[in-house]
């Protein structure tokens, strides 16, 4: 049975895109989306979540152009895992958004 990995996201981005370009020429950007938690009953602020995404090739290019920090955007995509090993041997475990689509929902001011 094949499984569903799908990730949407909503929320704002925490600094501006940097627009890169692999050896070949395809573009690609990293960046933070702050997705705000769930209310919790008790009124306590539940803070967000800092989610890591990558877009590629068009998307890339549109958030390059277009991606402020602190702009609210819509990400679509999958989740993927990764792992690397750092400069002091350590296994680094790594998960992202690889985003098929991204929208800026508004402006920031």
């Amino acid at each position: 049975m094949a499984g569903i990995n799908r990730v949407v996201l909503v929320g704002r981005l925490t600094r501006d895109p940097e627009l890169r370009k692999t050896q070949s020429g395809i573009s690609y950007c990293r960046f933070t989306v702050a997705c705000d938690r769930r209310k919790k009953s008790d009124g306590e602020d539940p803070g967000a979540d800092f989610i890591g995404c990558v877009a590629w090739r068009q998307s890339a290019d549109f958030l390059g152009s277009y991606g402020r920090k602190g702009v609210l955007v819509a990400v679509d995509g999958s989740i993927q895992t990764g792992s690397y090993t750092d400069r002091d041997g350590r296994k680094v475990y790594t998960t992202d958004v690889i985003c098929e689509n991204v929208q800026i929902l508004e402006r920031s001011s």
